[in-house]
């Protein structure tokens, strides 16, 4: 695959993307191998499903073309499996033997597509990469809400008290009523919250608690 036609970001000098081939057709598996190879993405061939499971996924960016229909362990099969064990690489059923129920299901239990062979390049590769996109969007999110956890672990009780009556748009007097403080303890304590989650405004704070599940709270 061209540069131009890739849009996941890389770190300078990083490694491609791997994508797993889960399929119990040779041919099929030789040949997306080495057209994926081609295309500049690193490739892990696999014959069935549990030998895609031998082996730890890890935490890289990858991406999952699986068949349906396999002896042992079908694609469907795999999938749950792979959400139980709390590892679900971007998943895309690549068969020749779809229908309307599998199709859903599997849709349904998070895969990204769902592929009918044969497939053109074109599509196989769109795909591909639409998943792989998804999958960085989806860590960035992940890694921004376990940062925001963080900084609310490290919170004092009184600042998560002030947080989440200040997200809702609490003014000072009414805080400092409800928690039995004065109106300027409230806003020491509103200037410690704001320095420990770099938000510059209290629109900022509100979008943080949200984020947090804060707001879904019961209001002190």
């Amino acid at each position: 695959m061209t540069s131009s036609s890739r849009s996941v970001e890389r770190e300078p000098g990083g490694r491609p993307p791997v994508i797993h081939v889960v399929d119990d057709d040779p041919g099929f598996r030789t040949a997306i191998g080495d057209l994926l190879r081609a295309c500049d993405y690193r490739v892990e061939l696999h014959a069935s499903a549990t030998d895609l499971l031998e082996k730890p996924l890890g935490d890289e960016p990858a991406c999952i073309l699986l068949d349906v229909q396999m002896a042992g362990c079908s694609g469907p099969q795999l999938q749950d499996r792979l959400a139980a064990l709390g590892s679900m690489p971007p998943i895309i059923f690549v068969t020749g033997h779809g229908d309307i129920p599998t199709t859903v299901r599997t849709i349904k239990a998070g895969a990204e597509d769902f592929l009918t062979k044969p497939v053109t390049k074109t599509r196989l590769l769109e795909t591909i990469e639409r998943a792989l996109v998804h999958a960085e969007k989806l860590r960035g999110q992940d890694s921004h809400a376990a940062a925001l956890r963080s900084i609310l672990a490290r919170l004092t009780a009184r600042e998560h008290d002030v947080l989440a009556l200040l997200a809702r748009g609490k003014p000072h007097k009414q805080i400092a009523y409800a928690l039995g403080i004065s109106e300027r303890t409230v806003k020491f304590h509103r200037r410690n919250v704001l320095q420990k989650f770099g938000a510059r405004s209290l629109a900022d704070l509100a979008v943080a608690a949200d984020r947090l599940g804060l707001l879904s709270e019961p209001a002190g």
